[in-house]
C-alpha cells in the first residue's frame, strides 16, 4: 500500500487513537491512503493480504448496540447472528447518528479502535476468532483515510484497557455453510 499525504482533518481524526496506542505501548504502523468506504475499495489499494477487517455497527430490538469486527472476507448470517452474540431478537444496522454518538466515527470509518471512544455500557464488541490468529490486524484509526496494523494481542490489550471484554466469535460456526 502506497502512503499518500493525509489531509489535516484526517490526521486530526486519527490523532487520539494513534496517541492512545503509543501511550499503551502498542507497536503499530499506520499507512495513509485515499478514503475507503467499502472492503472492495480497500482491496483495490492493498490486494488480498490477510488480517483486514469488516466492521458492522448493529442494534437489537432492545436498542442494545454491538460492533462486530470480522475478517474482511467473512460471510455473516445477519438473520441468525443475534443468537451467537447475546442480542435480543433480530439485528439491524445502527444509525449514522448513533454511530457517531457512541463510537465517535462516521460511516466508512467504523473500526475496532472505536473502543477508545465507546463506553462498555453502550456498545458490546464482538471480534472474529480468525482475526486473532492472523499475524496482524488492520484497522482504521478512527478515519477511513488510514489503516493501522497491530498485533492481535495488542488489539485485545487495547480493548481491555478501554474497559471492554469483547466476545470472541467463531464466525464460521455462526454462519450457514
Amino acid at each position: 500500500m502506497t502512503d499518500i499525504e493525509p489531509s489535516a482533518e484526517a490526521r486530526q481524526r486519527a490523532a487520539p487513537a494513534l496517541e492512545r496506542l503509543a501511550a499503551l505501548g502498542v507497536a503499530a504502523e499506520t499507512h495513509w491512503h485515499r478514503p475507503h468506504f467499502t472492503v472492495e475499495e480497500s482491496r483495490a489499494d492493498r490486494g488480498d493480504s490477510k488480517g483486514h477487517t469488516k466492521n458492522l455497527f448493529l442494534k437489537d430490538k432492545k436498542s442494545r448496540y454491538f460492533l462486530v469486527t470480522v475478517r474482511d472476507d467473512a460471510e455473516l448470517d445477519l438473520k441468525g447472528l443475534h443468537r451467537h452474540i447475546g442480542a435480543q431478537g433480530r439485528l439491524s444496522f445502527g444509525s449514522a447518528e448513533k454511530m457517531e454518538a457512541l463510537l465517535g466515527v462516521t460511516p466508512g470509518s467504523v473500526t475496532a479502535l472505536a473502543a477508545f471512544n465507546a463506553s462498555p455500557d453502550d456498545v458490546r464488541f464482538v471480534i472474529d476468532e480468525a482475526l486473532l490468529a492472523a499475524n496482524l490486524v488492520h484497522c482504521h484509526p478512527l478515519t477511513n483515510e488510514a489503516t493501522t496494523s497491530l498485533r492481535p494481542a495488542d488489539l485485545m490489550s487495547v480493548m481491555k484497557a478501554c474497559g471492554h471484554d469483547p466476545l470472541i466469535l467463531n464466525v464460521e460456526d455462526a454462519s450457514p455453510l
